[in-house]
């Protein structure tokens, strides 16, 4: 039976459940959140099949298939809102659409109403939504095979796709090969916990006082590479979390913890992989193939490991797509998931981790766990990187280099901390002018004057009354030419990421904040204040607060005046004046500016 197979093996499949006949078998959630079966020796009829199914006990009789290596491409779906909308470059919803014009079912992992993960399977074409993207949690199979088994016997055609060892359970569990069926995996580095999973959700709700209504892995409006993840609330909050700054990522890639035990010690590494298909990311894309496959938009790995996944790619699904054969050595550098199964971290206290899961913060938590203090090693390449980019900053300008270096570790005005990448990177023909009390704190790299031709003189002025503050909370620059006031008491809050081009002036008389992924184009106008004018309207303030939204773009010449606030996602046109709020994912042109555009996502 079952129960011969260690704890630390099972790889939750959950396809023993599927095949008992006497439903015998239940899965319990242990401590950390993954199903494991249980067997209900009362009603057990020890026939055996549990253990015929298991793909770890049978891993030698399923390990085969028609190529020891596959054939491998490149690919990018052509319809650039699939690309958009999916985790790599868009290849399983052509797989999707292909099958749905067959009349096939389509099977994969979908997101519940309670952010849990359920392998899902229908044919209905309008599902292609749910099932794309990625999903970094163990999905729950129960019931999955034997509703893909049955489909075949009836006849269907059907494509499904799920991890490597939830499609070798589907072979072994349908015991014979279905021509009608195409089956595709992915390159899996690891399951995450959905405990670990769900305490991040209730962290995020917890914070922002609202329900979890959208989220994204990989999102690519902030660019494929930054890993990031955009998640909407309820209450109209929208945030985009970079690897970073994620907390279930940093738990997962920072701590090494949520991994389940069996994929310390997964047993479907390597080729020839099970799957007619398998799809991944393909991470140094760049090294081989021209700039239409890499954009920052997501591209995919395609490897074909069957004769029928090879002609069902080939002759039935390459023609959605911008695809290129690519040499089998390519793809192993970037993908260290095809070979090699993820060790532990002997460092971290796992069992603790989980207990104090049961009662902490989860942000908190994982601060916890991450917050040892920088090694020697750390520190030092912090400061060589930052006398790195201090040098080249400068250009050769030893005056800049050495105001650089002054400002940093001298300067009153200036909290800087060069050992833990916070520090102020300074361009020739910079100019300060720092008021009593006046504070920049700097919590990241913030890069001032960069210009594109060392030839130009563009100077930047930076002028900060009594008492101001500029606060720098993530890496920013602003280029040559930005002309940026905060007057007598006012903040001027950069929240990081993001970047600008030329000719900027900023004026903050009482309150500016830059939310996180703020870009703005040349000879952009923000300012809170309409200066001591006066007009004769009720209510009226010659100041007030203006808001740049998480991920807005601000084009060319534009003007954002007092009390504007440019929701997320925002994109204001080149010349614009805008005097209101602009709707999130909006798009607004004109002076004055009216809006043009609706449900705009783009990236930067």
């Amino acid at each position: 039976m079952i129960d011969k197979l260690a704890k630390n093996e099972c790889c939750g499949c959950n396809a023993c459940g599927d095949i008992c006949p006497n439903e015998s078998i239940s899965f319990n959630k242990d401590e950390e959140g993954f199903l494991y079966p249980h067997i209900n020796y009362e009603t057990c009829i020890q026939c055996n099949l549990c253990e015929k199914v298991c793909p770890i006990i049978n891993i030698d009789d399923l390990k085969k298939n028609d190529f020891e290596k596959p054939k491998c491409y490149a690919a990018v779906h052509k319809n650039l809102h699939v690309r958009f909308d999916s985790t790599s470059g868009g290849v399983f919803s052509a797989f999707a659409k292909k099958a749905y014009q067959e009349k096939a079912f389509v099977g994969g992992a979908v997101w519940n109403e309670d952010w849990s993960v359920s392998q899902y399977i229908s044919n209905n074409k309008k599902d292609i939504e749910r099932l794309r993207s990625s999903k970094y949690i163990q999905s729950n199979a129960i019931g999955f095979y034997a509703k893909v088994k049955k489909l075949l016997k009836s006849g269907e055609k059907v494509v499904v796709c799920g991890t490597p060892c939830q499609m070798a359970a589907l072979r072994s569990f349908l015991e014979k090969p279905y021509e009608k069926l195409l089956i595709i995996d992915l390159v899996c580095m690891y399951v995450n916990s959905p405990k670990i999973w769900d305490a991040y959700i209730k962290h995020l709700e917890n914070k922002h006082h609202s329900k979890v209504i959208y989220i994204k892995d990989k999102n690519k409006e902030i660019g494929w590479r930054t890993l990031c993840t955009k998640i909407v609330f309820e209450n109209g909050d929208v945030i985009y979390e970079t690897k970073e700054k994620n907390a279930f990522r940093r738990c997962y890639m920072g701590m090494g913890i949520a991994a389940r035990p069996s994929c310390h010690n997964c047993k479907f590494k390597g080729f020839p992989r099970i799957a007619d298909i398998t799809l991944a990311d393909f991470w140094g894309v760049e090294k081989y193939l021209s700039k239409d496959y890499d954009n920052n938009l997501g591209t995919s790995m395609v490897l074909l490991n069957s004769e029928k996944g090879r002609v069902f790619y080939e002759e039935k699904v390459a023609s959605q797509l911008l695809t290129e054969e690519i040499a089998f050595d390519s793809i192993l550098g970037g993908n260290l998931g095809l070979l090699q199964s993820h060790k532990p971290n002997a460092s971290i206290d796992r069992p603790a981790f989980y207990k104090e899961l049961n009662y902490s913060d989860f942000g908190n938590l994982v601060d916890k766990y991450l917050s040892q203090k920088l090694q020697t090693k750390t520190k030092l390449k912090n400061i060589a990187r930052f006398l790195k980019q201090a040098i080249c900053a400068s250009e050769g300008n030893w005056f800049t280099f050495f105001k650089t270096i002054n400002y940093n570790l001298f300067n009153k005005h200036i909290d800087a901390s060069i050992v833990n990448r916070h520090y102020l990177i300074l361009h020739p023909h910079t100019l300060f002018r720092l008021g009593k009390g006046s504070k920049i704190k700097i919590n990241g790299v913030f890069c001032i004057g960069r210009s594109n031709c060392t030839k130009d003189v563009l100077y930047s002025k930076i002028i900060l009354r009594e008492n101001a503050s500029l606060i720098v909370g993530g890496n920013y620059t602003f280029s040559a030419g930005c002309d940026i006031q905060v007057f007598k008491n006012a903040v001027f809050e950069i929240k990081g990421g993001g970047d600008s081009n030329v000719n900027i002036e900023i004026v903050c008389a009482k309150s500016i904040t830059f939310e996180p992924y703020v870009y703005l184009g040349r000879n952009v106008i923000i300012r809170d204040t309409n200066g001591d004018h006066y007009m004769s309207r009720q209510g009226y303030k010659t100041s007030k607060p203006v808001t740049i939204g998480t991920h807005a773009w601000i084009c060319d010449r534009a003007s954002i005046m007092s009390g504007v606030h440019v929701w997320p996602g925002g994109i204001v046109g080149a010349s614009a004046c805008v005097t209101f709020d602009v709707p999130a994912f909006s798009m607004v042109s004109g002076n004055p500016a009216q809006i043009v555009d609706e449900e705009v996502y783009w990236k930067a």
